[in-house]
């Protein structure tokens, strides 16, 4: 499928775009950006006695130094904060991988984000959430009793994808908006994507299923924000913003969320 946006330049990829994009130097600037707004929402909705509550990606995972530098140095409380993080890879048993596992997105935000953080400021633990393969429906209730999701942070996989929400050509865009939480198998183009990033290639030593939060919850999130930054983006980005919204390629669908919007570096939007 060779569709003309692919060769969008930069003037043409803002002339019209279906999703709202803003475009930063460079990774740094994009994963700031991310930081920013987080942090922002937390202090407002301190002032205002209000819980913060976000759908929180570990692939970009460039944001979290700048949030935990931001949070230990402003002394943020994060005790009225949730963080539900939006999947994490399974086991040959389905079970989630161990957090030894350098793999293991539960094991990333323990490292590297909640160990860094001052012990005095951090939310406890009932307040670092993770899709749970042997109870899905946890996640959608959790929404349900703090009212609702703030902001939705991601990235957009190399087909589409929003958290392990894969492409599925036999649902509808309303059917896939519709998804729950669930327990899936990842696809092929997925498993060689993260193989490529995360294991130097070893696509058999990649997790073949994972759990992964529903794009029903994505969907509800009151804002959504995705960071691009990869060189394979420049044409996801563009299919995002300019191909037709189908369930072909998940991201698209967020062409009619009320509050959407794909942060990306001058590098993604230039093309030569």
């Amino acid at each position: 499928m060779n569709k003309p946006y692919f060769a969008y330049d930069r003037q043409a990829l803002l002339s019209a775009p279906k999703i709202p994009l803003e475009i930063l130097a460079d990774n740094a600037a994009v994963f700031q950006a991310m930081a920013d707004e987080m942090a922002d929402t937390i202090e407002e909705n301190n002032a205002a006695g209000k819980k913060s509550v976000f759908i929180c990606p570990v692939g970009p995972t460039g944001q979290y130094p700048y949030l935990v530098e931001r949070v230990n140095s402003r002394h943020i409380s994060l005790h009225d904060v949730w963080f539900i993080n939006m999947d994490e890879y399974l086991d040959e048993k389905g079970d989630w991988i161990s957090p030894d596992n350098p793999l293991s997105f539960r094991g990333f935000m323990q490292r590297e984000v909640y160990e860094r953080l001052d012990p005095a400021l951090i939310m406890p633990v009932s307040q670092r959430i993770f899709p749970d393969p042997a109870d899905t429906g946890a996640i959608a209730r959790l929404i349900g009793e703090l009212g609702g999701v703030d902001i939705c942070f991601g990235g957009i996989g190399i087909n589409g994808h929003v958290a392990f929400n894969e492409a599925d050509d036999s649902l509808t865009p309303e059917q896939f908006c519709a998804l729950p939480t669930r327990v899936l198998q990842i696809s092929p183009a997925t498993r060689t994507a993260n193989a490529i990033g995360s294991l130097n290639g070893a696509i058999d030593a990649m997790p073949e299923s994972c759990v992964t939060i529903g794009f029903s919850d994505i969907w509800q999130a009151k804002k959504i924000r995705l960071g691009c930054f990869r060189d394979w983006h420049r044409a996801v980005v563009r299919q995002a913003c300019y191909g037709e919204r189908t369930a072909h390629f998940p991201v698209s669908l967020l062409q009619s969320h009320p509050d959407v919007q794909i942060r990306l570096t001058e590098f993604v939007a230039s093309l030569g």
